[in-house]
């Protein structure tokens, strides 16, 4: 009798321990989304589908103003819309506010039969307008998202307002960061398969994290090991496209560099390449902040940005 109730227990025990594996991740999943909505609701933004050709995009949007200019945000790799949340909030009272989810990031799904380099993610987000009715607006993208932003201004200027750059791919920076050389050494810190590497990973991409609990840390570690091999397709993608070292003068639009000095994805003296390249250029830099300024220090980088783009109406 005595044995059974122990057999009992150590099933009782063992399917807990099951369970709270599989579900806890689960919870901070949840608890993120349910954060984030509710956050957002506050700034007056709202989910929104956008279709265009070849992918439905989720977006956060708030209502639609004729008298407003627009302003979109655009997401690094692997990243997704939650980035730009405390920041954008500083936006929506004066501007049109697209904050959108690219294909195979946030809510966005992966098709493995899309396109992913820089080229054709700007085009979506040219289709998006479209779709929108938007003319022009200032294009604000961060890491990748500042390649495609480059991008535009380049192939779409008529679209493009004013691009913001912040701490952006798309030029060969004169200092290795940590994260080249890692991927020199046969490494991609983005692919991972452990939640140690992601706690790695995570120490790089900010100098100055916002804090979130380890539940939602865990839930994103998750998010990662799970999407490793669609990750892997679109940095394959990504870096297919030839970087815009020797196209920068060709970029005609106003354009505003933002960098962190403790970036170790992408080194802080790419940004004199963007700004040396890019006539008329504005640079600035934080010597405390990491690779996304946006989320380390919302109300800092959107105060600059606002000074900036109210000087290009």
């Amino acid at each position: 009798m005595k044995k059974s109730i122990i057999f009992a227990l150590i099933a009782v025990a063992t399917s807990f321990a099951i369970w709270a594996g599989v579900t806890y991740p689960r919870i901070g999943g949840e608890a993120l989304h349910l954060a984030s909505s509710l956050e957002t609701s506050l700034y007056g933004l709202h989910r929104a589908e956008v279709d265009v050709s070849d992918s439905t995009m989720m977006s956060w949007q708030n209502s639609p103003d004729d008298g407003k200019e627009s302003v979109i945000m655009i997401h690094g790799y692997s990243a997704d819309k939650t980035v730009w949340m405390r920041f954008a909030r500083h936006f929506t009272k004066q501007y049109r506010v697209i904050i959108l989810d690219l294909p195979g990031h946030g809510e966005t799904a992966f098709d493995p039969a899309l396109k992913y380099d820089t080229v054709s993610q700007a085009q979506r987000v040219v289709e998006a307008m479209n779709t929108l009715g938007i003319k022009r607006a200032h294009i604000i993208g961060n890491s990748m998202g500042g390649f495609i932003a480059g991008q535009l201004a380049l192939h779409h200027p008529d679209r493009v307002q004013s691009a913001v750059l912040v701490d952006a791919a798309g030029v060969i920076s004169p200092q290795e960061s940590d994260m080249f050389k890692m991927l020199a050494a046969g490494r991609n810190p983005f692919e991972m398969s452990s939640r140690a590497e992601f706690t790695e990973f995570y120490a790089m991409t900010m100098a100055q994290p916002p804090w979130l609990p380890k539940m939602i840390l865990d839930y994103m570690a998750d998010d990662y090991i799970a999407r490793r091999e669609s990750l892997a397709r679109i940095f394959q993608d990504f870096h297919s496209t030839d970087f815009l070292d020797n196209r920068l003068p060709d970029i005609q639009v106003p354009t505003l560099i933002l960098w962190g000095e403790q970036d170790r994805l992408l080194h802080v003296s790419g940004a004199e390449v963007w700004k040396n390249g890019i006539v008329n250029a504005e640079l600035i830099t934080y010597p405390k902040l990491g690779h996304m300024p946006m989320t380390e220090a919302p109300s800092q980088s959107a105060e600059d940005v606002l000074a900036f783009l109210a000087k290009h109406h």
